[in-house]
């Protein structure tokens, strides 16, 4: 490990800036990194390359020179795709992603992609036929999904931030898993490619970071000259943070499922500070019921079966599905099995941005544990056990996550302990939908009121 692995995006960028390091120096000491890393499993393809080209063609872009990854779900031109998954075979993209072509726009320096589990479909990062994704804290466990490659590497100091997307809890889950700080925007604001195409838009874009300022910045610098329509734009970070919001911790899971006693008490911790920071906190049960989490899990099928279905469509021609993984094909059947109840869900589903919306009318801000439990040890959740097991275990395991991606509203998971497995603890901060800006100051303002290790233990690295 080197003290540059050290700088988080907006620290490197400035270094960079000021010339104290070159962007070469920064490049070649990640990508010394990222091979000395090959045993975490996070890295799909790498770009190495392609990243030394892109330093001849730096031009003073915010963050010139910073290294990062793209996830597997992303094309990049000319650099092989998998989409996590067998059936894609031997596949180049022809083109960049426009979220791929914004991203590098800032002056990120590719290194390479990212695993992902099969079409971003499950919490953890295991493709079948490839190494898993070992979480940087204990490597025996699960680093999360399905940004469970770009978390690993952030997490593990290889780069500063790395890009990640979110239809469930993918940049969530991970970020918790592995001590991260990961932001889902408000829908809108930077979504997936295609996922204005669904019944319902669940899936947005993002990134995961070691600071909540990189998140900050990221989002600033990516709506300079391009404001998203019909959202506040995220500007520079308030010199008067915010006093007096009202907040709600919820620690009991809205579907009812068991809720592990470490992760109630990080998220308790977390409204002790938010009250110490001068705001309004108190704690209740979840105000939504378990029928939007029942509802986003039936719509969870109909997104795998139209996934599944459109491959050779959407992502190339000769993506073979009769090699997709027993999950994701078991996940897709099963929407099949129950259309009546899945389009009865959707129906509902698509209301429930109204009913969050009245909700917040009465908080500013809700607090829960990202995930029910610690990350789990490695093949727990592995796309050959049979279906149902591991659907429910999914379902006992992501309780909380999918309510704002139903609802089109920001979340942001925030390191706030570590388990007794050795884990990081991530604790969700929620808040309505544009109010970005406000939760990452929020945000913010924990940061630095509970200072978090800004990286997994070095020790890791042997």
């Amino acid at each position: 490990m080197d003290e540059l692995g050290s700088w988080d995006a907006v620290e490197t960028a400035e270094r960079i800036r000021s010339r104290e390091v070159s962007a070469k120096e920064v490049v070649e000491a990640a990508i010394v990194r990222a091979e000395a890393s090959a045993h975490l499993g996070a890295v799909v393809s790498t770009t190495f390359d392609r990243a030394r080209e892109q330093l001849a063609r730096l031009d003073g872009a915010p963050f010139s020179g910073v290294p990062s990854f793209i996830k597997d779900l992303a094309r990049l031109e000319g650099v092989p795709i998998t989409w996590g998954s067998r059936g894609a075979g031997q596949y180049t993209a022809k083109r960049s992603d426009p979220s791929v072509r914004r991203i590098e726009a800032l002056g990120f320096v590719t290194l390479g992609k990212s695993a992902t589990p099969e079409l971003g479909l499950t919490g953890t990062t295991e493709p079948v036929g490839s190494e898993p994704c070992r979480n940087p804290w204990a490597p025996s466990r699960s680093s999360g999904g399905s940004s469970g490659g770009a978390a690993c590497l952030v997490a593990s100091g290889v780069v500063p931030l790395a890009h990640a997307s979110d239809g469930g809890g993918s940049i969530r889950i991970p970020a918790a898993c592995c001590g991260l700080v990961g932001l889902k925007p408000t829908r809108g604001r930077f979504d997936m490619e295609g996922s204005e195409l669904l019944p319902v838009n669940i899936a947005v874009t993002g990134v995961v970071t070691r600071t909540v300022r990189d998140q900050l910045a990221f989002f600033r610098e990516l709506e300079v000259g391009r404001p998203p329509k019909r959202l506040p734009p995220i500007g520079p970070a308030s010199s008067r943070p915010a006093r007096g919001l009202r907040a709600l911790v919820f620690t009991d899971s809205p579907s009812g499922t068991e809720v592990h006693g470490e992760h109630r008490d990080a998220a308790r911790t977390v409204g002790k500070t938010l009250a110490s920071l001068g705001h309004q906190v108190e704690e209740g049960p979840c105000p939504f019921s378990a029928q939007v989490i029942d509802d986003f899990l039936e719509y969870w099928r109909l997104v795998a079966w139209m996934q599944v279905v459109s491959a050779p469509i959407t992502l190339h021609w000769r993506f073979d599905r009769s090699a997709i993984e027993p999950w994701s094909a078991g996940l897709s059947r099963s929407f099949v099995a129950r259309r009546a109840q899945v389009i009865a869900a959707t129906r509902r589903l698509r209301r429930f941005a109204a009913t969050y919306a009245r909700a917040m009318q009465t908080w500013d801000l809700l607090v829960c544990p990202t995930t029910a439990h610690p990350p789990p040890v490695l093949g727990h959740f592995s796309a050959e056990l049979p279906f149902e097991t591991v659907f429910e275990r999914l379902r006992t395991f992501l309780p909380f996550t999918p309510l704002q991606n139903s609802a089109g509203a920001p979340a942001l998971s925030l390191p706030a302990g570590q388990s007794g497995v050795g884990t990081p603890i991530g604790v969700q901060l929620a808040a309505a939908q544009g109010k970005d800006q406000l939760l990452l100051e929020v945000a913010a303002a924990i940061e630095a009121a509970t200072p978090w290790p800004q990286q997994a233990p070095k020790a890791l690295w042997s």
